[in-house]
C-alpha cells in the first residue's frame, strides 16, 4: 500500500469510494451516517471533495494502481469544541468497500499520526457518526483514539475522539 498526495484527478475515485460505503451502509439499514444517496452526481458532495483535493490535506492510499482509501487532514470542523492546543484534525476518512479488511483505514490514520508528529503537533482529533450500534466509534478506539465528547449536529449524533501521536 502506498500513501500519496491527493489531487483533483482523484475526485471521481473519492466520490466512488463514498458511493461504495453508502451502498454498503444502506444495504445494512444504516443510513444515518451519510444517507442513502450516492455522492457521485451530487453537486454539494462534489464541491466538498474538490475543496479537499485543492486543500493539500488529502491523501490517497493506493493498492497497486487502485485508489483504496482517502484521508483528509486540516482544521477542525466548526461544529466541534476547539482544541486547547495545536492539533491536526482528520476531516474525512473513507475506504472503498472492495478493499475492506485490508487495514486501509488504520494505515491512513497511522499516517496522520506520523504526520502530526512530524509537524510537532501533539494532538490528532477526529469526529465520527455515533449513532446506530456505535461500531464506528469502536473502530476509531481500536485505532488508538479515545472518546473526548459527544455532540450533535441537528439530529446527527457524533463523537469527538483524540489520539496522542
Amino acid at each position: 500500500m502506498k500513501i500519496r498526495q491527493g489531487t483533483p484527478d482523484d475526485i471521481p475515485a473519492v466520490l466512488a469510494m463514498f458511493d461504495s460505503a453508502v451502498a454498503w451502509l444502506t444495504a445494512r439499514g444504516r443510513t444515518g451516517q451519510w444517507g442513502s444517496r450516492p455522492f457521485t452526481g451530487d453537486p454539494r458532495r462534489t464541491q466538498q471533495v474538490t475543496t479537499w483535493a485543492e486543500s493539500g490535506g488529502m491523501r490517497i492510499a493506493d493498492i497497486g494502481a487502485t485508489p483504496a482509501g482517502c484521508l483528509v487532514v486540516g482544521s477542525a470542523h466548526d461544529y466541534v469544541t476547539p482544541a486547547a492546543e495545536p492539533e491536526l484534525y482528520v476531516q474525512a476518512l473513507v475506504i472503498d468497500r472492495r478493499h475492506a479488511g485490508r487495514e486501509v483505514g488504520r494505515t491512513l490514520l497511522d499516517w496522520a499520526a506520523q504526520h502530526a508528529r512530524g509537524l510537532g503537533v501533539g494532538l490528532l482529533r477526529v469526529d465520527c457518526y455515533a449513532g446506530d450500534d456505535g461500531r464506528l466509534v469502536a473502530y476509531y478506539e481500536s485505532c488508538g483514539f479515545t472518546r473526548a465528547e459527544p455532540f450533535t449536529v441537528g439530529e446527527w449524533p457524533g463523537m469527538l475522539l483524540h489520539r496522542r501521536p
